[in-house]
């Protein structure tokens, strides 16, 4: 008995042991990762996937016409703005269109649910990438991008995206409009900088920018109405309770909060 008791103790012990070295190896994994991302000594690619999320000809139809050339804004607005830190970087990201995805992304969890559960679906979102990543011939990409597009008439709102550090990939909701492509591409943008370590900055309940670091101006005098948006508050601050979606990202900035978070500064 005495001996099975050891045994029994001897294979927990291991068992932890490799759990333990598993789990060191994907912490280690993960941090290289990071700091490769985000030293900024080359540029980074990145894939746009779409994906026909209603099954519509609309959504089909603006698929079938996108091309890489309509995600040049995001390149555009991450040049300018990391040229005003100072980073040495002639292009911080090249976007190029990937082929369409025939399958939907695993569906997050419901918001509260419990952290094994966000968990097991950060595991199984990454997966799903990585298979989907894997049906294409194209060089590897150092960010996906999945945009799930939408017919206008028939979706008054869409679900919120997303963006994941860990995997670096994002899920964005977006219109199959062409009128909505810069407000598109502003989704994009910020989901994007989630995967690189940006956060979001304003307030969850109110969806109103959060002063200081929310706004992109700000130090203006006066303060309101400001003239852009923050990225990664995603809306520009009209009052202390009025905001509105910028129609571009001619209308968005990077502010010194986000900047930071991305090694920017």
């Amino acid at each position: 008995m005495t001996g099975d008791m050891n045994n029994s103790g001897f294979f927990r012990k291991a068992r932890i042991a490799v759990l333990l070295f598993i789990l060191a190896g994907v912490a280690g994994d993960a941090l290289l990762t990071r700091m490769r991302t985000t030293d900024w000594d080359t540029s980074l690619w990145v894939a746009v996937y779409p994906i026909n999320a209603d099954k519509s000809p609309v959504a089909g139809t603006y698929i079938r016409q996108l091309k890489s050339a309509d995600f040049k804004s995001i390149e555009q607005f991450l040049t300018r703005e990391s040229a005003r830190y100072g980073v040495d970087v002639s292009a911080p990201v090249v976007v190029r269109l990937g082929p369409e995805i025939g399958e939907h992304p695993p569906n997050p969890p419901a918001p509260g649910g419990n952290a094994l559960s966000v968990m097991w679906w950060s595991l199984k979102m990454r997966f799903w990438a990585w298979r989907m990543e894997a049906s294409h011939d194209g060089p590897p990409a150092n960010i996906s991008m999945f945009v799930l597009y939408h017919d206008p008439d028939t979706h008054d709102r869409l679900e919120h995206s997303l963006g994941l550090e860990k995997g670096l990939l994002g899920v964005v909701n977006a219109y199959a409009d062409r009128k909505m492509k810069g407000k598109n591409n502003v989704i994009i943008a910020h989901e994007l900088l989630h995967t690189l370590g940006a956060s979001d900055k304003y307030d969850f309940a109110t969806n109103q920018p959060l002063y200081p670091d929310g706004y992109a101006e700000p130090d203006r005098s006066p303060r309101y109405p400001q003239d852009k948006a923050e990225i990664m508050a995603g809306r520009v601050p009209i009052s202390d309770s009025e905001s509105r979606t910028p129609s571009s990202l001619k209308k968005s900035m990077v502010g010194s909060g986000t900047a930071a978070e991305i090694n920017w500064l």
